[in-house]
């Protein structure tokens, strides 16, 4: 009988230990989740007031910063429509895969600027409709010209990219926006994959073009002109 009140006990114990083990553990992973979304929620709040215009203090920097990126996300559309226009035409030639390839980087570019448009609240630019048909035109028509031609607008082309990166990273880096380094990392990510679209195209005689200072300026000014007017539209 003592053994059977013992053993009794005994499990009653056990089982509040159980109940009590459980209900420490349930309390804690609550309290750790609780504290999860606490910092999470947060982080949103944070993120939302370093990009919101309603908690900006430096407006003259932000102003900046949002005519770069929608600058920049116009432009990687331009380049992208570039390429898809020469390869309309050139598809299948000899230099097909390595537009392709350099294809592949601008549509890398894209999408990286159209995320940073978005977590930034940055709207795009209005004009882009027109930046999008004027870039598949340019690559279409060179491409048509002959692959010396495509060659020597993609010379042009980002070598202006390619500057215009440059300025960009000058401009972060003499206002000492130390927050923005990671900007500016991307950036010169970008300018050294633009760079290398530009020895690509050296390297396959786009100077052998026999219009090619000509065909190379007119490129070269009417994208210095797309890039004033995204800046104000």
């Amino acid at each position: 009988m003592l053994r059977t009140t013992a053993n009794r006990s005994w499990q009653k114990r056990q089982l509040f230990r159980g109940w009590y083990s459980s209900k420490v553990e349930n309390e804690t992973s609550r309290k750790e989740s609780s504290s999860t979304k606490d910092t999470k929620s947060s982080n949103k709040e944070q993120d939302w007031k370093r990009y919101s215009p309603l908690y900006e203090t430096d407006l003259q920097r932000r102003a900046i910063i949002d005519s770069m990126l929608r600058i920049n996300d116009a432009g990687e559309v331009g380049a992208r429509e570039i390429y898809a226009g020469q390869l309309a035409v050139l598809r299948g030639t000899s230099i097909a895969s390595v537009i392709q390839e350099m294809a592949k980087q601008e549509e890398k570019h894209f999408a990286c600027f159209e995320n940073l448009l978005y977590e930034r609240r940055i709207r795009p630019t209005l004009l882009m409709p027109l930046w999008k048909a004027a870039g598949f035109s340019l690559g279409a028509l060179t491409a048509l010209m002959g692959e010396k031609a495509a060659m020597a607008c993609t010379v042009a082309v980002e070598e202006v990219i390619s500057q215009h990166y440059n300025d960009q990273i000058r401009t972060i880096h003499e206002n000492k926006w130390q927050d923005e380094e990671a900007l500016k990392d991307t950036l010169r990510e970008f300018r050294d994959d633009e760079m290398e679209h530009h020895d690509t195209g050296i390297e396959y005689d786009a100077e052998s073009f026999p219009f090619y200072r000509a065909l190379t300026r007119v490129i070269q000014l009417g994208c210095k002109a797309a890039i004033e007017i995204t800046r104000r539209v």
